[in-house]
Parts: C-alpha cells; sequence; structure tokens
C-alpha cells in the first residue's frame, strides 16, 4: 500500500499545459512544478511565456520551459508538441487550459447573441476544441508509452448548464454561445478518448465555475447569492483537481468530469 505523498508525487514527470501564460495555466502549472514535475508552457504570447516561466523556475520541486505557440494554427500546433516532446524527453501529463472566454476581446465574439460572428465562433472552436484533438493525436504515444498518461481538459460549467442572462443584465460581460458549446464539446471529447486511449493513457476533464477577476460589484454579488459556498472560485482552488487528476492519486479515475464550482451546478 503506498502513501498518499508517494501516489502524489510528479517527480520526473512531464507535462503539457496549453494556455501556461494565463492565471488559470499558471494555477494549473504551479500545482504540476510543486509537485516535482517539469512542465512545458504552450501560449501565443512569447512574454507571457517567459514571465510564467521565469515564476515557475523558482519553484524549488520542479522546472519549467517556454514553448510559444499559435494553438489556431494546426501546423504550428504539431511542431510546437513535437518540439516540446523533444526538449521534456517523453509526456506524462496533457492539461488543455487555453481557450476562448466571456472575456476575450474578439470581434464578433461577445455582445448580443445576434451580432455573434460565425469567424469568431470558429476561431473560438480552433483553440478551445480542436488544438486539444490535434495534440492528443501528436502526443498519443508518448502518453501511452509514459505508464502514468493522463489528459486533462479544462471545461466549465457552462459546458454542462445554459448561461443565466440575468447575472449579466447592467454589465459589459457577455457569456458568447460559443463558449459554452466548444465546453461542451471539450466533455464529449473527452468521454471519446476515454475509451479510444484505454487502458494506457486515462482522460479526464476539470469544470470550473466563475473565477474571481474582478468583475462588477453587480455580478459578483448576483453569482456569490446562488452559489452554495458563498464565493467565486480562486485560480488556487483548481490546484488540487489537478494534483488529483494528473498523479496516481487517481490511477483507477478516467472518464470522470471533476466540478470545482462550489457547489453552483447542483441546484
Amino acid at each position: 500500500m503506498h502513501l498518499v505523498s508517494q501516489l502524489m508525487d510528479l517527480d520526473g514527470r512531464k507535462a503539457l499545459v496549453t494556455g501556461g501564460g494565463g492565471h488559470l495555466g499558471l494555477a494549473i502549472s504551479e500545482a504540476l512544478v510543486e509537485l516535482g514535475g517539469t512542465v512545458a508552457i504552450l501560449d501565443r504570447d512569447v512574454d507571457g511565456c517567459a514571465k510564467r516561466v521565469d515564476e515557475l523556475s523558482r519553484k524549488k520541486s520542479g522546472c519549467a520551459i517556454a514553448v510559444p505557440c499559435d494553438l489556431a494554427d494546426e501546423g504550428e500546433t504539431r511542431k510546437a508538441v513535437r518540439h516540446s516532446l523533444s526538449l521534456l524527453g517523453g509526456l506524462d501529463v496533457f492539461v488543455h487550459s487555453a481557450a476562448y472566454v466571456g472575456a476575450t476581446r474578439s470581434h464578433g465574439w461577445g455582445g448580443a447573441f445576434e451580432q455573434q460572428t460565425v469567424a469568431a465562433w470558429d476561431a473560438a472552436m480552433r483553440v478551445n476544441v480542436t488544438a486539444a484533438f490535434v495534440i492528443v493525436q501528436e502526443a498519443r504515444e508518448a502518453l501511452a508509452r509514459s505508464g502514468h498518461g493522463s489528459i486533462i481538459l479544462i471545461s466549465s460549467i457552462y459546458g454542462m448548464c445554459g448561461p443565466d442572462g440575468r447575472l449579466y443584465e447592467g454589465t459589459e460581460m457577455a457569456n458568447p454561445v460559443g463558449y459554452g458549446v466548444s465546453k461542451g464539446g471539450l466533455l464529449q471529447l473527452m468521454r471519446y478518448l476515454t475509451t479510444l486511449l484505454a487502458p494506457r493513457v486515462r482522460v479526464n476533464a476539470i469544470s470550473p465555475g466563475g473565477v474571481w477577476r474582478n468583475q462588477p460589484e453587480v455580478f459578483h454579488d448576483r453569482y456569490v447569492s446562488r452559489t452554495p459556498l458563498a464565493r467565486m472560485a480562486a485560480e488556487e482552488d483548481v490546484k488540487g483537481a489537478v494534483a488529483y487528476l494528473a498523479s496516481d492519486l487517481s490511477a483507477y479515475v478516467t472518464g470522470h468530469n471533476l466540478v470545482v464550482d462550489g457547489g453552483w451546478t447542483v441546484w
């Protein structure tokens, strides 16, 4: 019988995290590095990649490398994955965190439903879902050779349920239809890959609730009022879920959507 500390140890394991330059991506990468892993951060923000690697490299347990990549470009994404595998010397964990979100500034993405464009929809699907498909195609053999292969797709509560427009009234915030559809698509991709890659690779998802990022007070109050734990999420709330699904703590868990929403979806 292994100790819990042994099951959660990622010493010597290699991970690939998309969107690592973002807030949630940093928390995810921190969790992996703190447990001893080496993390390749994929993000189109070159400066953001370098900054995150600098921050993570100060951790004593693991280390990080930057691999700038535009996930909207299939060829560039495939090349970046192959480059990452070469730098890392293999792959044990893949986390897809990159995404177009409600706050993404892109023409035709937010705003009223009738103002949302097909071009913005297509761009979001490319990053939110298609990139995960492409990366798994490139990385599946390395993950299968790992002996501990784990894929974690970051979905959302809005991949599970529809948005309540009343939360956004009187604000400039948006919940684009493409966001929920793409996050729901990730959950179905997770189910498909679960059976395809078993038994050598486990595939799971994490669906966070709303994360506090200085949203308007009226939105915050409305959101919190219907959340059983009476607060919005912090990036740190996802770290435990990532540590669990990336490590041998969850060695017999696959095809699961771990909801981290303070109870939002129980209503």
